[in-house]
């Protein structure tokens, strides 16, 4: 790809991610001005708080926790959170930062867990606790119930990852197995007041979704959850403990996660600090400053990322040959969450299986590209955050003996990619508002 195009799409990259920096937006909607603290419309005298707690996890929640600090200070009586491994900047002087397994939770996380419930412990009306949750928390706070064990749900967390499961069906089993999803956070808070900052990597920032709706009312069931591991056929595959634990759910025999009569959640005050939107309004206000046409497609985009692919290099297709939707030179712009049924043994992530499908699709085509990358930095258990491919990419891989169907049938996009050099690397971001899909055509 010639230097100045792919230094285009990088520069596209780069805004769209700092545009949701996490830091700057928290910043941007919290002031204090002595005892007065303002987020957006509301406001609250820190004078009438006895205790003032932080909280929270996510791959975003280091800077999260230390844009709070820089506000608060020594107003802060203490805090804990948890992010994942590779992703804590920094110490703390007020705030303990733990990293913990992602995707699949480890015994860290359950550590990180248990600080926080230590931290919270005595806990009362005339507290406040600022959580602050971003993409990952799922699986950085894991909080089995009852005789669950983290063994149990590293097992069920990779059987639904490899499953195929959207990230709503996937929390919907998730909040079921947990002592703090699905709102149970809030009602262990209460009567304290909370002011949750999150960071939405959801599409539509459904907040019963995001980080498995730890502070919002749950309307999903204990049925819901069985029947998500029943049409993606892992049921039987579950371990006993899980199985026992949703039949005895199914029965009656265990609360259902609480409603919306449940008081706590109005003790609780949700705020979206960024999101997708903002990302890919940025993504393209910057395309436009380098001289492209574009278009938001959508920030709905789910689905299989190969079938999803494919779709992008349709498009493509159609700006190559008839300049429609748009005239040359074209940026379509979108942004969402594909999943990926895993059926290989390779390696990969949803950003790197979109842009290989899309490779076949373009193969042969002149001064086009399309790429695909994970906000945060990471694409699935990888190091790099998505990659380009181009009308080149196929005859290229061809040229060093690599068959790409071969590749993208064994799940292993990575490799594919890396034995190319066309992996996106950028390191952790600061911040996590699921995944960017850009097609261009020069």
């Amino acid at each position: 790809m010639v230097n100045t195009r792919k230094k285009d799409i990088l520069s596209i990259i780069e805004s769209a991610v700092s545009a949701v920096d996490t830091q700057k937006a928290i910043k941007e909607i919290i002031h204090l001005h002595r005892s007065a603290l303002t987020i957006e419309k509301n406001k609250y005298d820190l004078d009438l708080y006895k205790n003032i707690y932080v909280i929270g996890g996510g791959k975003a929640s280091c800077p999260m926790a230390s844009a709070i600090e820089d506000v608060l200070g020594d107003r802060l009586s203490g805090g804990v959170v948890v992010t994942k491994y590779g992703h804590k900047q920094k110490n703390l002087s007020k705030i303990e930062i733990i990293e913990a397994g992602h995707p699949i939770p480890d015994e860290n996380g359950i550590k990180g867990v248990n600080k926080i419930l230590a931290l919270l412990k005595d806990i009362k009306r005339g507290d406040l606790i600022f959580i602050l949750l971003s993409g990952g928390a799922s699986s950085l706070l894991p909080a089995p119930a009852g005789n669950i064990s983290i063994n149990d749900k590293k097992i069920i967390t990779d059987l639904l990852l490899k499953s195929g499961a959207t990230i709503d069906e996937t929390n919907a089993v998730r909040k079921h197995l947990s002592r703090l999803k699905g709102g149970q956070l809030a009602s262990l808070l209460y009567p304290a007041e909370s002011i949750c900052l999150i960071l939405s990597d959801v599409i539509g920032d459904r907040l019963d979704v995001i980080a498995s709706g730890l502070t919002v009312p749950d309307a999903s069931t204990f049925r819901d959850a069985v029947d998500v591991l029943k049409r993606y056929s892992i049921w039987n595959n579950i371990p006993r403990p899980v199985m026992n634990h949703l039949l005895k759910g199914l029965k009656g025999e265990i609360a259902e996660t609480p409603k919306s009569a449940n008081p706590a959640f109005k003790r609780v005050k949700n705020i979206i600090i960024g999101n997708n939107k903002s990302a890919a309004a940025e993504a393209e206000k910057k395309a436009k400053e380098l001289g492209y046409n574009t278009m938001v497609l959508s920030t709905f985009i789910e689905g299989e990322a190969k079938e999803v692919g494919k779709v992008f290099g349709a498009i493509v297709k159609e700006i190559a040959e008839s300049e429609r939707p748009l005239k040359r030179k074209a940026c379509i712009i979108a942004g969402g969450e594909t999943t990926v049924t895993v059926k290989g043994k390779g390696k990969g992530g949803r950003a790197q299986e979109f842009a290989l499908s899309a490779s076949m699709m373009i193969n042969g085509l002149k001064d086009v590209a399309i790429v695909a990358v994970g906000t945060d930095g990471t694409d699935g258990p990888t190091d790099a955050a998505g990659a380009i491919s181009d009308g080149t990419t196929i005859s290229r891989a061809l040229e060093m003996g690599i068959d790409a169907r071969e590749y993208l049938e064994n799940s292993d996009s990575y490799h594919f990619f890396k034995k190319l050099g066309d992996l996106i690397i950028t390191g952790p971001t600061n911040t996590n508002v699921n995944d960017l899909y850009m097609a261009f055509v020069f």
